[in-house]
């Protein structure tokens, strides 16, 4: 018993980096979500303007637009590396709407609103959790992202009481650069999906006169420039994201440990690919050398038992039932295996315990190489 504790003990350290890389994501991704979008009150410096037929030229000035309600939505694609990191390409646009301009020369109403679109580049790194010890289906993640995007105001018009109107409209793009704050939960009997709630803030530079004023007074139509200060977007996303492939490239079998001492081990471990019950060609040396061992160490039966990892090709109950009959035909495989290596059919008992008895603790849904095994103990 105790050469099987320390078996077990090995396998699970060997195991170590594969739990704490269960969430992330290795291969392509896409994401898509959408939320609140709320704009900082932006300042705007309106340069002289002059009349339509070149005559009276008004003095500049200065206002603050102030945003109201607004919302967002984006779609990406993206590559995980299978350590955390990711890098994405996503393509954006944003809506606000904007509902009051201060200070103006004159009492009026203000309203209208505007829309950005383009893209940006993403990288991000996920935080497994397992690391540190906390076994929870939520992964948070930090980003950063650099891109572009084109402003347009749809146009911001406003109306004094003195009759006076004036509309600022326009498109223009710029460069700009987003910071992401999220998490993901995994979304239990989907394997690969998962719900997406982030904190973005999104920040845009305007090149200066970049947009056109308009007013229409009594002495006619002024026209002239107007200069947007630095935007910042702050947003409050939900998602859903989806990866092709989160499972970790498996580890090559672990070893058999062996002691020094010249009796022969009387526990084998035996390891199968995912959803697979014939033995590989380690397998079948690790068989070969229990069944040796069966001949020289005082042996009165042989106990073959099958087990799975808790994924399954079907979820749910059905996949629970698929895992007890997937360790029992690994159980007869080992069994048919040792009877080829001499060992009397009457001497083996065969056992299946389906997802039980895991020999490395994992969350759910995990495709855990040390846990698809059958052991081999000599009674």
């Amino acid at each position: 018993m105790r050469l099987r504790t320390a078996l077990l003990a090995m396998t699970s350290m060997a195991a170590a980096p594969t739990i704490a890389m269960a969430s992330t994501i290795t291969g392509p991704y896409v994401n898509i979500g959408g939320g609140y979008n709320l704009v900082q009150s932006q300042h705007a410096n309106f340069a002289p303007t002059t009349m339509a037929d070149g005559g009276t030229v008004a003095s500049g000035s200065k206002s603050r637009f102030r945003h109201k309600d607004g919302f967002t939505g984006f779609g990406s694609f993206g590559w995980g590396f299978g350590n955390g990191l990711r890098a994405e390409v996503e393509g954006v646009y944003n809506y606000s709407q904007i509902n009051h301009r201060r200070p103006t020369f004159a009492n009026g109403s203000t309203s209208g609103s505007d829309q950005s679109y383009g893209g940006f580049v993403n990288v991000l790194y996920d935080i497994d959790l397992a690391q540190f010890g906390i076994n929870l289906p939520i992964t948070p993640f930090v980003g950063v992202g650099a891109g572009y995007l084109w402003q347009h105001y749809n146009p911001i018009t406003t109306a004094y009481t003195n009759g006076v109107t004036n509309r600022v409209g326009g498109t223009n793009g710029g460069f700009a650069y987003q910071g992401i704050v999220g998490a993901a939960y995994d979304i239990p009997g989907v394997p690969g999906l998962a719900l997406t709630t982030e904190y973005r803030m999104i920040g845009q530079t305007f090149q200066n006169g970049a947009y056109r004023s308009t007013t229409w007074n009594s002495s006619g139509i002024h026209k002239g420039n107007v200069n947007f200060d630095h935007r910042f977007n702050h947003q409050f996303i939900l998602g859903l994201r989806y990866a092709f492939d989160t499972a970790p490239p498996p580890p090559p079998p672990a070893p058999v440990v062996v002691p020094p001492a010249p009796t022969p081990a009387r526990t084998y471990l035996v390891f199968f690919d995912w959803d697979k019950s014939n033995l590989t060609g380690r397998a079948r040396e690790i068989v070969a050398q229990a069944a040796q061992a069966s001949t020289h160490v005082q042996t009165t039966r042989i106990e073959v038992n099958g087990y799975t990892d808790n994924s399954a090709a079907h979820p749910g109950p059905r996949g629970q039932k698929y895992n007890m009959g997937l360790s029992i035909r690994r159980a007869q495989s080992v069994k048919a295996e040792l009877i080829r290596d001499g060992v009397p059919a009457a001497a083996i008992d065969i056992h299946g315990y389906g997802e039980q008895h895991p020999l490395v603790p994992t969350g759910p849904n995990t495709r855990e190489p040390q846990n698809r095994r059958v052991e081999i103990i000599l009674r």
